[in-house]
């Protein structure tokens, strides 16, 4: 495996040599052909590289972005079936976040009270520092009012999971990090339509309760799915037994909604009491799916480690079509939404650890706070805009931030990993 990768990786360059010249000599389909076979050749063959193989993700994710721009409408319908359907992008989000959500435990949460005033610089930066700076950005720069409220929507996301590793590379205070990302979780659905209301209400229609039930299906439920799992794994007999009770029911009774249950209650309720009882429901199919993952992972072993292959394949999906979606968009303003990303990640960085410093953190702290920061969650930014209709417009951002913010925490953590926190931070 390691040969062939080896080879791989040695054979991108002579793709990309074919590439340019085709280009050069104006041979269309060769140059595209080329240009997609070099980015898939270079990503399977990065992992053979112990300096760069942790980019391989990141190498990815651009070559999502090169297959979308090339060959847009090839990910945009597959027969019958159009890939940007809200539905389909909300199964495909909440597949990311169950499969990030594996790595979070109940024990996250028993932290707040040992890290209780880095937590609370964590959140109030997290919920002020990049939504402000974001909308900062987009008065600075001349954008189409759609694609500006994706960069606000952008900052007033939480900050997601890929933060925890890079502060583990970065050998900072990991406890802190992930008590700060499970709390930050569970207050976006308030924060983020807090803050898209405030400073993206003139520029896109938002509603307030619908973004605050959509962010607890993309984030809350699939989650909640995970954590179950996790809290199944130390429960007793009886407690499973009971818990097992639950779902069963559970399972029943979401079995009759498409038989006419479901027609029974949009005939008799209220649009709000029914859009309550769907959301009762999602988080019954997260009772069932948790206790059906935790069985299976009683058969198969090695699932919860599968299950961050899965979330990142579901990123490198929704990046694809979101470029695809975006395509002309991305041709106009591509390079300006990038140096957008620049700035914007840049001083999520620096006012994240400053602030924090300020505050009377620690160095480890300090670090640990401008990596929560400066790294948002781009995956429930698209799923948000998927579930608007807007992936070619609101969903551009979280699409060119999210490939900039890995290279750039990947960066910044090994960087401070060669500094030990001991050392003078500057």
């Amino acid at each position: 495996m390691q040969r062939t990768r080896k080879f791989l990786l040695f054979s991108s360059p002579v793709i990309f040599i074919v590439f340019g010249i085709a280009l050069a000599m104006g041979f269309t389909d060769v140059w595209k052909i080329s240009a997609v076979a070099c980015s898939v050749v270079f990503s399977l063959g990065l992992g053979a590289s112990k300096r760069f193989g942790g980019y391989q993700y990141t190498a990815w994710i651009m070559t999502a972005v090169v297959a979308g721009m090339i060959y847009p409408t090839a990910f945009l319908q597959w027969g019958d079936v159009d890939l940007r359907n809200k539905w389909l992008i909300l199964f495909v989000v909440q597949a990311v976040m169950f499969g990030m959500g594996i790595q979070m435990s109940l024990q996250d949460f028993s932290n707040l009270a040992s890290t209780g005033k880095g937590v609370v610089v964590g959140l109030l930066s997290q919920f002020s520092i990049m939504p402000l700076v974001g909308f900062m950005l987009t008065n600075l720069f001349d954008f189409d009012p759609e694609i500006a409220a994706g960069i606000i929507l952008m900052g007033a996301c939480s900050s997601g999971l890929a933060s925890n590793v890079m502060v583990y590379l970065a050998r900072a205070n990991l406890v802190l990090s992930v008590t700060v990302t499970a709390m930050a979780t569970m207050l976006a659905p308030l924060m983020t339509p807090f803050w898209m209301k405030t400073l993206a209400g003139t520029l896109i229609d938002i509603k307030f309760l619908d973004m605050m039930f959509n962010i607890i299906k993309i984030v809350l439920v699939p989650i909640g799915a995970a954590l179950l799992h996790d809290y199944l794994k130390k429960a007793d007999k009886n407690t499973k037994n009971r818990i097992y009770g639950v779902a069963v029911s559970c399972a029943g009774y979401l079995m009759l909604l498409p038989f006419g249950l479901w027609q029974f209650y949009a005939s008799r309720l209220s649009p709000a009491a029914l859009q309550s009882l769907e959301l009762m429901n999602f988080f019954m199919g997260a009772v069932v799916f948790g206790v059906a993952y935790h069985l299976c992972t009683r058969q198969f072993k090695k699932l919860d480690k599968l299950m961050p292959y899965i979330s990142m394949f579901g990123i490198v999906y929704f990046t694809t079509v979101t470029t695809a979606a975006g395509r002309d968009n991305l041709l106009q303003v591509g390079m300006l939404l990038f140096l957008v990303a620049v700035i914007h990640n840049g001083l999520g960085y620096f006012f994240g650890y400053w602030l924090s410093r300020l505050l009377g953190l620690d160095i480890p702290s300090a670090r640990a706070m401008a990596l929560e920061v400066g790294l948002q969650n781009g995956g429930m930014a698209s799923g948000l805009a998927g579930s608007m209709g807007k992936l070619g417009t609101v969903g551009l951002a979280p699409a060119v931030f999210s490939p900039w913010m890995n290279i750039t925490g990947s960066i910044l953590a090994n960087y401070w990993r060669k500094r030990p926190a001991n050392e003078r931070d500057n």
